[in-house]
């Protein structure tokens, strides 16, 4: 019994470190796969109960493989924006290229922690083996709506239209215009002052504000009060606001808004001094200044100037480029000079990652022994950021899995030296018969 159990332990060293062989050389031979997670054999002992006082049954070795999924390896920068990879914990959810034309409307959903995603025929992004990019879509105007994170049903694949026009609406305008303070004292002419601010409607279409400030001109000493009169040149030139700006007169402070009152058109905000403006088609909020506060509509002795006019908006624009950035949002570039949010692309994270179901293709399935997932926003809770223009490299070790090369070669040989010396024990019992 003792010689046969022997025999037997050589044989299952020679089966453990067979195994052994076969993950250093699945390791080795990806050691330049991109987003590859190095596999491990580990060995255990098997221990035979017997009358150990008398006699010794050698129980042998068995293996246990498993993949190290939570391993992460080096990123490397690249030239493709939507080279994307993980910096720290978490997964991009991908489905498969064949799934885009099931009539079932769902999705199979796998994991993987980089990606190198272009746009195809049809401008979706998807890897030269094709795994889809799934995120979720953002609205027209880049907002985004609540989803659910504990169900993947409403992500959808990534599509980049690169041949679409968009409007760009103007949303926006700040207003800074000094107004003579000279204009507004008794014997003055009450000269009314027009300005005109050019803005871009749904259509791209340009349109204009038309503003006309006049001063109320006292009979005696200074009224410090304009009346603004704003035109929309997009509602036919109807007057859409009329408001009546007092300005302060004091040392500190002098020449900053003191009072806004509206009669007519959108209230103002003391607290962000804007003005909700209703155009044709849309709002815009005009930022004239808060009160007390040099930072819009002033009134100083000086001449009419428009100082500091900005907004947003253009014209029509068409896509040139699109970027993702740190918190997983997928921006597409117009050459109009903007960027708007199109996509946003959760991290997905389990509680045990080495659980996971290796596919091909470094991708990962959700299994009972990784736990439920949790679709997280990039950089939150326990997941790390998304990294455009980066890859993840292999977590291969060359180095390391040469040495455990020679070392399971060493072991391998020994255990073969077992059962040609059993072999020679047992050939010698057979002689005793001669």
């Amino acid at each position: 019994m003792t010689i046969s159990s022997s025999l037997n332990a050589g044989v299952a060293g020679l089966n453990a470190n067979a195994n052994r062989l076969a993950t250093i050389s699945d390791n080795i031979a990806n050691s330049a796969t991109y987003g590859y997670k190095r596999a491990q054999t580990d060995f255990h002992s098997v221990v035979i109960h017997g009358n150990s006082k008398t006699s010794y049954s050698a129980g042998g070795v068995r293996t246990t493989n498993f993949r190290l999924i939570d391993d992460r390896g080096p990123l490397i920068a690249t030239t493709n924006p939507t080279d994307l990879a993980i910096d720290g914990r978490g997964f991009l959810a991908v489905t498969e290229a064949s799934a885009l034309n099931s009539s079932s409307g769902s999705y199979p959903i796998s994991l993987v922690t980089t990606g190198s995603f272009r746009a195809d025929s049809e401008g979706v992004l998807r890897t030269a083996t094709g795994q889809v990019l799934m995120g979720w879509p953002a609205n027209p105007d880049g907002s985004l709506n609540t989803y659910p994170r504990d169900t993947m049903a409403a992500l959808e694949p990534v599509r980049i239209n690169a041949n679409q026009y968009v409007g760009n609406p103007t949303t926006q305008m700040r207003l800074g215009v000094n107004l003579p303070a000279t204009d507004s004292v008794a014997g003055s002419a009450g000269t009314p002052h027009d300005l005109s601010v050019e803005y871009f409607g749904n259509l791209g279409t340009s349109e204009a504000l038309e503003f006309t400030f006049t001063p109320t001109v006292p009979a005696t000493g200074s009224s410090n009060t304009w009346t603004m009169q704003v035109r929309d040149s997009a509602s036919g030139g109807a007057v859409i606001g009329e408001y009546v700006l007092t300005f302060n007169d004091t040392e500190l402070g002098g020449g900053t808004l003191a009072s806004v009152t509206a009669t007519s058109g959108g209230a103002y905000d003391p607290a962000t001094g804007a003005i909700s403006l209703s155009v044709g088609g849309g709002t815009i909020a005009l930022d004239i200044g808060e009160l007390g506060e040099a930072n819009g509509m002033t009134q100083l002795a000086s001449t009419f100037s428009p100082v500091a006019i900005s907004k947003n908006g253009t014209t029509v624009a068409t896509l040139t480029s699109v970027e993702v950035d740190e918190k997983g949002f997928l921006y597409g570039v117009y050459d109009q000079g903007f960027t708007r949010r199109i996509y946003q692309l959760p991290v997905v994270d389990v509680p045990n990652p080495n659980g996971l179901i290796a596919l091909n293709d470094q991708s990962y399935q959700i299994s009972p022994e990784s736990g439920p997932f949790y679709l997280w926003d990039a950089g939150d809770g326990p997941t790390g950021s998304t990294v455009g223009y980066s890859r993840e490299e292999s977590a291969t070790d060359v180095a390391a899995e040469l040495t455990q090369l020679i070392q399971t070669q060493r072991a391998y040989s020994s255990n073969a030296k077992v059962i040609q010396t059993v072999d020679e024990m047992l050939q010698e019992t057979t002689n005793i018969k001669r």
